[in-house]
């Protein structure tokens, strides 16, 4: 079992930048996939980002393509997601993710990921 927690969540003014992190309780035994949600109250989690095991392949929800830019760190057991040109509507609580069964790819889909962290708040002000 892998426990996640989130990092770097904050109020910042539209057009701000956070930078969240997500740090993995122990090397996993297997290689993950890694993955960025969010979730406003009263709407499904909603994906982000994805990055493969080698950080080779990325993938962006249209609506922070240009903005947000996930990265990992194996060796330190860390993913991150850097959030520029922060507006409004990104405001939620964000989630990271890891997904063990295709490390070599990415995936959009909350069912494909086996562990969650607790989340952290994100709030824009406009």
């Amino acid at each position: 079992q892998v426990q996640l927690g989130e990092s770097g969540g904050g109020l910042v003014q539209a057009g701000g930048s956070l930078r969240l992190s997500c740090a993995a309780s122990r090397r996993p035994a297997t290689s993950y996939a890694w993955g960025w949600f969010r979730q406003t109250p009263g709407t499904e989690r909603e994906f982000v980002a994805a990055i493969s095991w080698s950080g080779g392949i990325t993938y962006y929800d249209d609506s922070v393509k240009g903005r947000f830019t996930i990265s990992r760190d194996n060796a330190k057991n860390m993913v991150y997601l850097q959030m520029d040109n922060l507006k409004p509507e990104d405001t939620a609580v964000y989630y990271c993710a890891a997904d063990r069964a295709t490390p070599a790819a990415v995936s959009t889909r909350m069912g494909d990921y086996d562990f969650w962290g607790q989340g952290t708040q994100v709030t824009i002000s406009s």
